[in-house]
């Protein structure tokens, strides 16, 4: 599944359809979302609704040709437009997503840019989950240890980092990273995730040991089912060790 049917599968589970003209509720409905937008362009929620309302309109009256194709032009067209303000990031990984298959380089600016943008850290760590469920795990190592900041960031851009580092068959950095997020703040959550984490860590260490292919898979950075149980293991027995 290329990274345009995942959005379109996000935003649309079913194809777009032909539809009436949008009435005066539905006009209303978009400019308050523009306004909300304008805001804080980084409002998943608002930027999703109207992606698929602007995409409906563009087909409605649409005769001959790709509707389907209509509606990701006016998606692409709609995050541009939001892209501009210097606050977006959101929607810059948004263009990401759209364009990482056909041109990686310009995809990996927008979400450098992104990241930039952002000092919380969200947007490196969703650019950095897009990236892996791509399959681009070793673009995303790269973009996170470019910008990721242990102490100011939000801890789940260092999840990130140490999953994309794992699925890159990078071990050894993984460990680095984890390690790196006892400089965080919020203890408490990094160590709810420590766990499965170093669990993660082991198993991949396993398969390079035994000479097999890494556990992960490269078009999703899901570990695969038949590592499952494995897994459980290794989290059953840092438990009991823990007791």
């Amino acid at each position: 599944m290329t990274a345009l049917e995942r959005l379109r599968k996000r935003l649309f589970p079913q194809a777009p359809q032909v539809n009436e003209p949008g009435g005066p509720a539905d006009r209303a409905e978009e400019e308050t979302l523009r306004a909300r937008l304008a805001e804080d362009p980084n409002e998943v929620a608002s930027f999703n609704r109207l992606a698929q309302i602007v995409a409906s309109r563009a087909a409605e009256g649409h005769e001959g040709g790709d509707l389907q194709t209509e509606a990701d032009d006016a998606v692409w067209a709609l995050a541009e437009e939001i892209a501009q303000s210097s606050r977006a990031w959101y929607p810059l990984i948004e263009l990401a997503r759209l364009s990482i298959d056909d041109d990686r380089d310009v995809a990996l600016r927008r979400l450098s840019t992104a990241a930039e943008r952002d000092a919380s850290g969200v947007a490196l760590a969703q650019g950095l989950a897009m990236l892996r469920d791509a399959g681009h795990a070793v673009d995303a190592l790269n973009l996170g240890v470019g910008h990721w900041r242990p102490r100011e960031h939000v801890v789940d851009a260092g999840r990130q980092l140490v999953q994309a580092a794992v699925e890159a068959g990078r071990t050894g950095e993984a460990r680095r990273h984890l390690d790196a997020l006892t400089e965080h703040p919020d203890q408490e959550t990094v160590a709810a995730m420590r766990e499965e984490l170093e669990a993660r860590i082991a198993l991949a260490d396993e398969a390079v040991q035994a000479g097999q292919p890494a556990h992960f898979s490269p078009n999703t950075g899901v570990i695969d089912v038949s590592t499952t149980s494995r897994l459980r293991q290794l989290l059953r027995r840092g438990s009991e060790a823990s007791e």
